[in-house]
């Protein structure tokens, strides 16, 4: 199954200027966990997410002023649509993150995020047996 399969094409996008309140408030209302930042002043589209804003909270700073563009997640890697899922998921993996942008002859055609996957693999049946428990053992 390829990337293009499961990525959403309905990107939520926040300008760099924008507060992280803003931010936060567009990725709620779409019930989403990032949002895709075009800066025209950038050779590409970078990507905010809970994440890098949950740590911005967790830094005492204030959502109201802090910048989207002071807070961008570091080391972003793309995602072709004809990857397989699979290439996808191990990109996520090795790289510690769980949103890939997905770019097709330059455009950025749609996010996929590790959810995106996981929701392919049990809609296309994927599941594999879980191990008894023992009887006394502990979770």
């Amino acid at each position: 199954m390829e990337v293009r399969t499961g990525m959403s094409t309905a990107v939520v996008t926040v300008a760099p200027g924008a507060t992280l309140h803003d931010a936060a408030q567009s990725m709620a209302e779409r019930n989403v966990g990032a949002a895709v930042v075009i800066d025209p002043e950038q050779p590409g589209p970078g990507i905010i997410t809970e994440r890098d804003l949950l740590q911005s909270v967790g830094r005492g700073e204030d959502p109201n002023a802090e910048l989207v563009r002071n807070h961008l997640s570091a080391k972003l890697t793309f995602a072709s649509p004809d990857w397989s899922l699979e290439r996808a998921a191990e990109a996520m993996v090795r790289g510690g993150f769980r949103h890939l942008v997905v770019v097709d002859g330059g455009e950025m055609v749609g996010v996929l995020s590790m959810r995106d996957i996981v929701r392919c693999w049990v809609e296309d049946g994927a599941t594999s047996s879980l191990p008894r428990e023992e009887a006394g053992s502990e979770a």
